[in-house]
């Protein structure tokens, strides 16, 4: 049975054609239902809660009169890149399949039902970051001739050494605040005074440690900032159109990008930005708490045209959530957990503040996957 001449109301499974029916119960028209104060308030609401979100784990690391507490910190960092991970692939690679899948209209039709595209870009997507990843690291290595693996010591960060900052460190940022173990007798006088430091900013390193490591991750974080942006348009979209279930959506989404803002801060922080450019991270924090509201308002623009169902959205969208995975996938894996977990020679030996950066980490996956049920 052609797909022209499909008839819903008069139906042979056995010979209908299989790309007909898939597309006819996928078929969805403009949903919009009315609500326009609540979708306005959505706009502010997302606009100042995921923007603080985003703020607070760069505040922690750059404006030390705050004076966060370590474990505060260590939540939102690790929490964060929880979120990163579950994002990758409970909100944008499952949608993905949903969208272009071979299961779908879009996937069942053309050139698209050749072969299954959503992990294909997922993948495509994965290998460039990491290719520009290791082409950022080996332009620093060369032209600073700044070595992987060269010995650390805390003392960089604390003041309390001369030796030279590690490139691990510079990568993975600070956990406890502590020197090494040649300086344990200065460690355990200080905590007998101090029970536990607070954040260590980027303050005490040199210009030329700042520019190294800033040069080595700025790419692979821009392009994570990206794929999350990219992704906050579709949710935006989507709650300013949304049908019935805008009453679920929004306090959803409010959570949604609060959690994945508190991942991309954690990110940043985790950058010692040159002195040059101190004012980048502000700019890219604000860059990504706008994002979703303007999504929203010109989805209220188009809320009575816009039909989220239709062919080129699903394209663009599944195209878009696909590509983002990949970018969150090896970012949330490689650059937020290997990094800090199982290659940072400077990984604190603290077994109990080393468990509750782990719990911290399942409970923004673990979170972030059950929002995966709503949005």
């Amino acid at each position: 049975m052609a797909a022209a001449t499909f008839d819903p109301q008069n139906v042979n499974l056995d010979t209908a054609d299989q790309t007909a029916v898939v597309c006819y119960i996928d078929k969805s028209t403009n949903e919009y239902n009315g609500h326009l104060g609540a979708r306005v308030s959505a706009l502010f609401v997302v606009l100042i809660v995921s923007t603080a979100a985003t703020f607070f784990p760069v505040l922690a690391t750059r404006v030390r009169r705050l004076k966060i507490p370590l474990y505060v910190y260590l939540f939102a960092r690790y929490f964060g890149a929880g979120v990163i991970v579950a994002t990758a692939f409970i909100h944008l690679l499952d949608p993905a399949y949903d969208e272009i899948g071979p299961a779908s209209c879009v996937g069942m039709t053309g050139n698209w039902a050749s072969y299954s595209w959503p992990p294909a870009i997922c993948l495509a997507s994965a290998m460039i970051v990491f290719l520009m990843d290791f082409a950022a690291e080996r332009y620093v290595e060369k032209k600073y001739a700044f070595a992987h693996g060269d010995p650390d010591v805390d003392g960089a960060v604390t003041g309390r050494s001369n030796r030279k900052t590690s490139h691990q460190y510079l990568h993975s940022g600070e956990q406890d605040g502590s020197p090494d173990a040649s300086d344990s007798k200065i460690v355990d006088a200080e905590k007998a005074d101090d029970k536990r430091p607070s954040v260590v900013s980027f303050d005490n390193l040199s210009d030329t440690d700042l520019e190294h490591s800033f040069q080595q991750q700025i790419a692979a974080f821009l392009i994570l900032e990206f794929g999350v942006i990219f992704h906050s348009v579709i949710i935006g979209l989507a709650l300013g159109t949304a049908g019935d279930e805008f009453s679920t959506l929004y306090p959803v989404i409010v959570f949604h990008q609060s959690f994945e803002g508190l991942g991309i801060g954690a990110r940043m922080s985790a950058i010692p930005f040159p002195r040059r450019i101190k004012w980048l991270p502000w700019v890219l924090c604000t860059a990504y708490g706008l994002t979703t509201p303007i999504a929203i308002a010109v989805g209220l623009g188009l809320r009575t045209t816009y039909n989220s169902g239709s062919n080129v959205a699903n394209i663009v969208s599944g195209v878009l959530d696909s590509t983002s995975a990949g970018i969150l996938v090896y970012t949330g894996l490689v650059e937020l957990l290997a990094r800090d977990f199982l290659f940072n020679p400077n990984r604190t030996k603290d077994d109990k503040q080393l468990a509750f950066m782990m719990v911290c980490v399942f409970l923004g996956a673990g979170i972030m996957a059950l929002l995966g049920k709503w949005a």
